[in-house]
């Protein structure tokens, strides 16, 4: 059981958390959230007795604690044995043995064995593959020296090493960050097999959804434990929300009643004793805070300033780098409202894809149709390097439109929660979210009708990523994500693509079945790996006649997908038409008498009504032919 006191921590001299008190016990599994900055990441130092207390008390028994190095690993050690070195009791097994050896001690050889067979350290090998296959490193890698990987490979290193250990508590900060979604995926089975104390920051509400089961909130340098996954937790504060709400409307209510007597009365001899009584009580008064319903982050993507019929075409394109195609056979049409997602492997060459997708690479052979009027918004991994780090937010948009006023930009830049002096400041000492933000903001401000993005949610916490969903929702334009971030998917996109294996093609399936997809791909790989041996090779008739059909049966889904995205797009339109026209027609003072209005209002509602049926059978009966 961990025990925390009238805790409170600060930070060159800010106070981040004061007066904590909680406690996590034995096998709970503990989401942490809060905005960035509240301090979860001090918690989990002052939990490791990396930080120490201002004042309070952390009682934490004597157990073994796993979480994940900072600093990334380096040197021409394998892989899998610096994932091994995780399991301390193992090697330090694996030392006592080798010295019991070379002692011929064959009574603590015994020992050591007894031991090692009890921790089921003679599979810890086998353990270590299965960790490392399901962060994404293939069997064949696993033994390539640590400096052979980049700096996001050595860090899921770091991970899988904290995995490895068998601990009592287990600490991860944001381990999502970096992976693809076919490793988060693996990880969230993992987690959920994981039988010690688990205590997880994470900005992803489905990873949380599905790996713990309290949720402590961290706000305004207080904490509090909530039992339920990050769901349960939203749907309990937000009754707390508007229980708080109600009271603060009474409260300025009364306050407003008590303020008016006192503005009146103050100067009569008769009333001042009362007046200066009811002053007293104002002061005296504790002021319940309004609920902030909404994030501090409010913008939207305008209307692209062109909308074509379509806006970019590929047929049999391929793409790579020096000569070498990474993906190939790319067939993909592009046209306003697409929302696709790409998954795959992290080295699949999803962003390659992107790449082409936004310009930046050309295509190696096939063709390639961009519409004049296509206008790209392309957020890369790698966004935050190309910032001016000297230059202040306002700089950055005043780049992009030297003509607009200061006021306008400072307007649009508090969407995205850089208000006052923030808008001002150089970015250098900005967070990794805020320079994320400011990244969004200048894609968003110049109107694109392609978005490109590409894990746009890193370094994004949960109420800017609730933003950008909201945003994305409302989007005219086409939209193509990569991400880790499963609701957001869900959320904003309604195709899935798979690149794997050099192609980049439609899954047919949503994100379930890819995830029931990928277990099954997990768990039989070895036999795969020996069908794929065993299998004589497809002879290049064969091959021409599967992309042949294959190619047919694409051409034969096309007019069915297309009727489908269009019904798609007439509900949508015709249900937000009716919300604004039941707002008109919640007005009272329409039903005064012999209203013209009224009966224009009610008339268009049956007419919208009538194309939401039409569109709806039509969507159904070619959801069945798609089927069938």
């Amino acid at each position: 059981m961990i025990n925390l006191n009238q805790i409170s921590i600060r930070r060159g001299g800010k106070l981040l958390l004061e007066d904590l008190n909680f406690t996590i016990h034995a096998g709970n599994r503990v989401g942490i959230v809060g905005r960035n900055g509240s301090g979860k990441s001090s918690l989990f130092a002052l939990l490791r007795a990396e930080l120490g207390a201002d004042t309070g008390e952390v009682q934490i028994p004597d157990i073994s604690i796993a979480s994940v190095r900072q600093e990334e690993p380096g040197g021409d050690q394998p892989a899998i044995e610096y994932v091994l070195d995780g399991d301390t009791e193992l090697r330090k097994l694996e030392a006592d043995l080798v010295q019991a050896e070379a002692d011929v001690n064959a009574t603590k050889q015994a020992h050591m064995h007894d031991r090692m067979f009890a921790i089921d350290g003679y599979a810890a090998r086998s353990r270590a593959a299965v960790m490392l296959y399901g962060l994404g490193f293939p069997s064949e890698v696993q033994s390539n020296p640590i400096s052979a990987f980049s700096g996001g490979w050595r860090r899921r290193l770091n991970l899988a090493q904290a995995l490895m250990r068998r601990a009592d508590l287990m600490l991860l900060d944001e381990p999502t960050n970096h992976l693809d979604l076919d490793a988060v995926l693996w990880l969230q089975g993992y987690l959920r097999e994981f039988q010690g104390t688990l205590m997880v920051i994470s900005h992803d509400r489905d990873f949380l959804d599905a790996t713990t089961g309290h949720t402590l909130h961290l706000e305004g340098q207080s904490a509090k434990i909530y039992a339920g996954n990050y769901s349960a937790f939203e749907a309990i504060r937000a009754e707390q929300l508007a229980l708080q709400e109600a009271q603060y409307a009474s409260q300025q209510k009364r306050l407003a009643h008590m303020q008016k007597f006192v503005d009146r009365f103050r100067a009569k001899a008769s009333k001042a004793s009362q007046a200066q009584s009811r002053l007293k009580k104002i002061e005296k008064m504790q002021l319940t805070q309004p609920a902030h319903w909404d994030a501090p982050f409010s913008f939207e993507f305008t209307q692209p300033k062109r909308e074509p019929t379509w806006l970019l075409r590929l047929d049999d394109v391929a793409v790579g780098y020096d000569g070498v195609a990474i993906v190939e056979d790319i067939k993909l049409t592009l046209a306003p409202g697409e929302r696709i997602a790409l998954l795959g492997r992290n080295g699949a060459g999803k962003s390659t894809v992107m790449q082409l997708l936004a310009g930046h690479l050309p295509h190696m052979c096939g063709e390639q149709q961009r519409d004049r009027y296509l206008s790209v918004g392309y957020f890369a991994q790698h966004q935050l390097e190309h910032l001016d780090h000297k230059a202040s937010a306002l700089d950055h948009i005043q780049k992009l439109n030297p003509r607009a006023g200061e006021r306008d930009i400072r307007n649009f830049l508090g969407g995205f929660d850089f208000r006052g002096d923030k808008a001002l400041e150089p970015i250098a000492p900005f967070s990794g979210g805020e320079k994320a933000r400011l990244a969004l903001a200048c894609i968003v401000y110049e109107q694109p009708n392609l978005l490109l993005l590409d894990e746009p949610t890193n370094h994004l916490d949960l109420e800017m990523r609730h933003a950008l969903e909201f945003a994305l929702q409302e989007f005219s334009g086409a939209v193509v994500v990569v991400a880790h971030d499963r609701h957001l998917i869900d959320a904003t996109c309604d195709e899935l693509w798979r690149v794997a294996d050099g192609h980049c093609r439609p899954f047919d399936g949503d994100l379930d079945d890819y995830a029931r997809w990928l277990r099954k791909q997990s768990n039989n790989a070895e036999s795969d790996n020996q069908a794929k041996a065993n299998k004589p090779k497809k002879t290049a008739a064969n091959f021409k006649n599967t992309r042949r059909d294959a190619a047919q049966q694409r051409e034969s889904e096309k007019p069915l997908r297309a009727a489908l995205k269009k019904a798609e797009r007439e509900i949508e339109q015709a249900q937000k038409k009716l919300e604004r026209l039941e707002q008109q027609l919640a007005d009272p003072k329409l039903y005064e008498g012999e209203n013209q209005e009224l009966t224009k209002l009610l008339r268009e509602q049956g007419e919208l009504k009538k194309r939401m049926e039409a569109a709806e059978s039509i969507w159904l009966e070619n959801t069945e032919r798609l089927e069938a």
